[in-house]
């Protein structure tokens, strides 16, 4: 039996600085949790807005130089792995969603959460159930999220080939499992995950020359308005 469709939704808000959160990474075994924050241009639309994981590779590539071109505002949040670890995914995933709107240039006057929880944080807010396809501004938050993060496991799949990042995104896939209990964990995997801890308990940490931190071009998350 197939799911009803979602009607469209209503914001209470009806000003110009409202602000779309989204996030990305919340099960990947590694790297960062990536949010996003935008706030759109009602002068400069960008057709084609949709839930990133809709789009196909190119069309979000487009998308997303659109929207920094062309949004209001926008700004990037995260938590690395070790953080991940410290705190637990959802309570980073919060941490970083609150980073990404306290980056934005412009404050905003409202914020649509994509999910159904806000972070405990001062802008007046709501979550909004599959957000990503109905409300525009958390679209694009999707899209801005979604490249770079795969971006970093692109960069991460060129120090680790035989992971295989560039192709599964640090989901646990059975190739990705399977390289864990073959060759242990890097220093970038979040080590509270169930797998990772199985792969450092039977295999331990693999050995490489690649330092703790690894270094993302800096272009990936500068806010560049």
């Amino acid at each position: 039996m197939s799911k009803r469709p979602l009607p469209p939704f209503e914001c209470r808000y009806q000003g110009r600085l409202l602000a779309g959160v989204d996030e990305v990474g919340r099960g990947p075994l590694v790297g960062a949790v990536v949010t996003a924050a935008v706030i759109l241009d009602p002068e400069k639309p960008i057709p084609g807005l949709a839930d990133s994981k809709k789009l196909t590779e190119k069309r979000r590539e487009v998308l997303y130089e659109q929207i920094i071109e062309q949004a209001a505002a926008w700004s990037l949040g995260r938590c690395e792995a070790d953080e991940i670890d410290r705190l637990n995914i959802f309570q980073a995933t919060m941490v970083a969603m609150e980073r990404a709107v306290s980056g934005l240039h412009i404050p905003p006057e409202y914020v649509l959460v994509d999910g159904n929880r806000c972070p405990d944080w001062h802008w007046p807010s709501e979550p909004v159930i599959k957000g990503d396809s109905r409300v525009e501004a958390i679209s694009a938050a999707s899209i801005l999220a979604k490249v770079t993060r795969d971006r970093e496991m692109a960069i991460l799949h060129e120090t680790y080939p035989q992971y295989g990042f560039a192709g599964h995104k640090g989901y646990p896939t059975p190739i990705h499992l399977e390289a864990l209990g073959r060759l242990g964990a890097t220093t970038q995997h979040r080590r509270s995950f169930r797998p990772v801890q199985k792969a450092i308990d039977a295999v331990g940490m693999i050995n490489t020359i690649a330092t703790e931190e690894l270094a993302y071009p800096s272009d990936l998350f500068e806010n560049n308005d």
